[in-house]
């Protein structure tokens, strides 16, 4: 095991199952899989309720990791993930996620903060115990009438052509949170990427 302070794990949020691939909610997954493909990694079940994967970067170890809790519980899956690997750093865990609240297009990388109505944040905060690690918020957009049914709704086929384009720029995000650390990342990726 490599010490501690050269490991990051970076958690993509979403619910297992086919049935869920496809939905707002899994962005957090979509984003982990595009990273994952462009590493040429392939996840196997971990030490825990949870998927994952791991690479070099440099220095660094990094841990990706999807749990295979459903939504509202993967702060279990972020626990177990975080106390094997004694990640005490918790800069150092990056949280993926939808976000109802941000446009469709937009990222938005935090240091910290409330989960915003995130249910799959609010468990992670609950388990954790803190509000104090970053996050990657992807937006999904927010025209509906019902939040449970939207965020469990597929893409629109205008969406799905936009959608590549939003999920190679989280991960080029999520690789320079690792590799130039999150100010840096904020400064270039906190934006509306489909903002012509």
């Amino acid at each position: 095991m490599d010490g501690q302070n050269s490991v990051f794990i970076i958690v993509g949020l979403g619910n297992p199952g086919p049935e869920y691939q496809e939905t707002r909610h899994n962005v957090g997954f979509m984003v982990l899989d595009t990273l994952s493909q462009r590493k040429q990694l392939q996840f196997s079940r971990g030490r825990g309720r949870f998927l994952q994967t791991s690479y070099r970067q440099g220095r660094e170890k990094v841990l990706l990791i999807k749990p295979l809790t459903f939504m509202n519980l993967s702060g279990q899956a972020v626990q177990e993930a975080v106390r094997y690997y004694k990640l005490t750093d918790l800069s150092k865990l990056l949280v993926v996620c939808d976000d109802l609240n941000l446009p469709f297009g937009t990222i938005r990388l935090r240091r910290s903060g409330s989960d915003g109505g995130q249910k799959g944040l609010r468990s992670v905060i609950e388990s954790l115990g803190t509000r104090e690690f970053p996050r990657l918020r992807v937006g999904i957009g927010n025209h509906f009438s019902d939040a449970v049914q939207f965020v469990l709704s597929p893409f629109t086929r205008q969406e799905k052509e936009d959608l590549p384009v939003i999920l190679e720029w989280a991960t080029d995000a999520v690789e320079a949170f690792v590799s130039e650390g999150i100010d840096r990342a904020m400064s270039k990726f906190n934006r509306h990427i489909l903002e012509k």
